[in-house]
């Protein structure tokens, strides 16, 4: 076995790996990757694509690749092929991926999301100075849902999703994760400006599966004038033919505990349905107790606990 840079491997040697990635990410969490698939070979063929893969007779075997913003590394995927062993070829890959991260002088801090890893790599993670966050992959199929959502409270009413809203569920975002464990796993989460591009990557881009703004809903205040009209917002995305994804559904402090996420929740499985689909997934962080009750009552069940994993250098974590 061969560890070598991405860039230097070609399209041909990449592409049996592609497909068994492509066929994990259906059978285990529902999911079509092909979009992201088509992006990773379009980068290797450009000889772009930064990270490391392993490599037996002359076929690619594992990889894992990243990229860095600014100050920011981040680890966008990781998969070894199931044919052979993975634990320890996954670990090479980790460990080659946050070296070259770390070359940058000016990175100040990496995050990764290991969906298709249960806890077999934290040892090495901790060993790197990684902190770590039990995540947990949900799916919900659709017949079985229980329907518990309340009516709304006075004063709100709940809108279709409109690309109006993008500034405004910036802000949303930003106040409703504000101290708040996500923000642990997600820097962008601490800002305005961080909110936005990440609400701009997950309705624009495929990572997150095909922006779905019939199934996306959001709350707001009646007849507000101030500059905070949004209170609640949930986004769907759909990730396989008939299953649909929620990308994000948060709620401001203030109106928590009014039932607000039940009802969100209900709209966008009812317009789903409407369009028959069979379920629903999404990833919710483990020590967010009171989110992960909620979707265990509508019916919510866990098919994979994965790893969210973050190294900060101004939180002491360092080689």
């Amino acid at each position: 076995m061969q560890t070598v840079d991405l860039r230097k491997v070609s399209a041909r040697q990449i592409e049996p790996l592609l497909v068994e990635e492509q066929k994990y990410w259906l059978d285990e969490l529902h999911w079509d990757y092909r979009p992201s698939t088509q992006l990773i070979r379009k980068f290797v063929e450009g000889r772009s694509l930064t990270g490391c893969a392993t490599i037996e007779d002359d076929v690619a075997t594992g990889y894992g690749f990243y990229v860095v913003e600014q100050a920011k590394g981040l680890i966008g995927g990781l998969f070894v092929s199931p044919a052979h062993e993975q634990t320890p070829r996954a670990a090479t890959l980790l460990e080659g991926v946050v070296q070259c991260i770390h070359r940058n002088e000016n990175v100040q801090r990496v995050e990764t999301q290991l969906m298709c890893f249960d806890s077999s790599l934290n040892g090495l993670l901790r060993d790197l100075g990684f902190a770590l966050f039990d995540r947990h992959f949900m799916l919900l199929p659709l017949r079985e849902a229980s329907s518990v959502a309340a009516p709304i409270p006075p004063g709100l009413r709940i809108e279709r999703w409109d690309d109006r809203y993008f500034d405004l569920t910036a802000r949303l975002i930003h106040s409703a994760y504000e101290g708040h464990i996500d923000s642990d796993i997600n820097d962008q989460y601490r800002s305005e400006a961080g909110a936005l591009k990440f609400l701009k990557n997950i309705v624009i881009l495929p990572g997150c599966g095909e922006f779905q703004p019939y199934a996306s809903f959001v709350v707001r205040r009646e007849g507000a004038r101030s500059s905070d009209p949004l209170v609640a917002v949930i986004l769907a995305s759909t990730v396989s033919l008939g299953v649909g994804h929620v990308t994000q559904v948060c709620i401001v402090p203030e109106f928590r505990g009014e039932g607000l996420g039940l009802r969100l929740m209900e709209a966008s499985m009812q317009a789903l349905r409407s369009r028959r689909y069979h379920a629903l997934s999404l990833t919710v962080t483990a020590r967010n107790e009171n989110a992960v009750r909620l979707y265990q009552r509508m019916g919510f069940h866990t098919l994979r606990t994965f790893t969210a994993a973050v190294w900060d250098a101004q939180n002491g974590n360092s080689d």
